[in-house]
């Protein structure tokens, strides 16, 4: 469905309470979608759809379903008493989900349209629009939303925490280098840097694709895993085609990853040259500090390079977010990573306006990683030990208050696009 830029940009948020059956709803209608909340008690049920009607999220009994725009579905609960679980649910089963949402809402526009369901006010026509929309998003609706997503994108990976509204532009397709042992999100794919004029055409089929969603999201990442390691006369093009296809304020900063290697190659001078067309925050996954760890975890780069790439763009005015992988290592490695990634992070210069992140490490079978810990008889960081590694490095840097960076937890498995 394609949508003008404009024709979506006047319609105000909103907020109706109304009674059914003595049960207390709200419908809250916002930029790029819809929510309708029912029984608004302990058992509160939710459920947001964007405004071509997609599904988004569902709070049903507690627990949390959010449906990615490839068709699969991320569900989180949390035991009484215990940790916060998740559990991704392929198609066939997020169809399920779906059609119950999509049913008891339909439940409740029948209500309504009888009279047996009072709104304080009337409905204006927006809303009526965005509940049809909704209810018209069956299983074949799904599914052919989801092939659309795969024609337009290549599979993405992951995003920064900070980052998970952007709109996604890939400019570069892959990593551009694909070695680590303990990520497995970009195996099998070629790294590709693409044309200008493939971009052009990327954009206009997402802000097809998007439509009236677009107002759900916020600022550009520029993807994939690298995007940023193309040579400067190669990547201006691509950035310069991404911010005439999305000229609206919303979408005026930019983001992307970058590892420090390739990161340093670029001097003060380029950095500026891409702040000035958007760049604002470039993410570096550090892991460690320690060189003898990213040699285990083969990651290309010593740790001077990613503080010398940290250094050019902050010399630049472009801010940083540095991810620090917990537990990598195992016991082995787990002091020099400790100590060594303190030393590098107060080399970074790290202040306001700049993230760190802490991110677990998630070890699957089918990882590299997996297999070289145990040839090495490596012990696994108990969840605890990970938090423990966690404080002493925030305690070993001393940032003062409002002088050091906003610091945070990223857990991969959160993610869904």
């Amino acid at each position: 469905m394609a949508t003008s830029r404009t024709s979506y940009l006047t319609f105000p948020p909103l907020s109706i309470d109304g009674d059914w059956n003595g049960r207390p709803f709200r419908i809250r209608v916002f930029p790029g979608g819809i929510t309708l909340s029912l029984d608004m008690d302990a058992r509160v049920r939710v459920y947001t759809y964007d405004a071509l009607g997609r599904p988004w999220t569902f709070l049903l009994n507690g627990v949390t379903y959010r449906r990615g725009l490839n068709g699969t579905m991320l569900v989180k609960w949390r035991e009484p008493g215990g940790p916060r679980r998740r559990k991704r649910l392929p198609p066939e089963k997020a169809w399920e989900i779906e059609a119950q949402a999509r049913d008891a809402v339909a439940e409740w526009v029948h209500a309504l349209k009888r009279g047996k369901a009072h709104t304080a006010q009337p409905l204006p026509a927006r809303v009526w629009t965005l509940l049809e929309r909704a209810l018209a998003f069956d299983q074949a609706r799904s599914r052919a939303d989801a092939e659309a997503f795969a024609r337009i994108y290549r599979p993405i990976g992951i995003l920064p925490p900070d980052r998970y509204l952007d709109v996604v532009v890939q400019i570069t397709e892959g990593c551009s280098f694909n070695t680590c042992t303990f990520c497995t999100f970009y195996r099998g794919q070629a790294f590709r840097i693409r044309r200008p004029e493939e971009i052009r055409e990327h954009v206009r089929a997402i802000r097809a694709y998007l439509g009236e969603a677009l107002l759900m999201r916020k600022g550009i990442f520029l993807g994939a895993a690298n995007a940023l390691t193309a040579p400067m006369p190669r990547l201006f093009p691509l950035m310069q085609a991404v911010r005439e296809g999305f000229p609206e304020t919303r979408f005026a900063d930019m983001f992307a990853f970058l590892d420090g290697f390739s990161g340093r190659r670029k001097t003060p001078e380029d950095y500026a040259r891409l702040r000035a067309l958007g760049l604002r925050r470039v993410y570096i996954g550090l892991e460690s500090g320690d060189p003898a760890l990213l040699e285990f975890l083969r990651k290309p780069g010593r740790p001077e390079d990613a503080i010398a790439a940290v250094q050019a763009m902050k010399a630049a005015g472009v801010n940083v977010g540095v991810i620090i992988l917990l537990g990598a290592g195992g016991d082995r490695y787990a002091q020099g990573h400790v100590e060594a990634t303190i030393r590098v992070l107060r080399a970074m210069g790290l202040g306001p306006g700049d993230l760190l992140y802490f991110s677990e490490l998630v070890v699957t079978p089918d990882m590299p990683y997996a297999r070289e810990a145990v040839r090495e008889g490596l012990r696994p960081l108990t969840s605890e030990e990970q938090r423990a590694q966690m404080e002493a490095i925030v305690r070993g840097l001393a940032y003062r208050p409002r002088q050091g960076p906003k610091i945070s937890k990223y857990d991969i498995r959160e993610f869904i696009y």
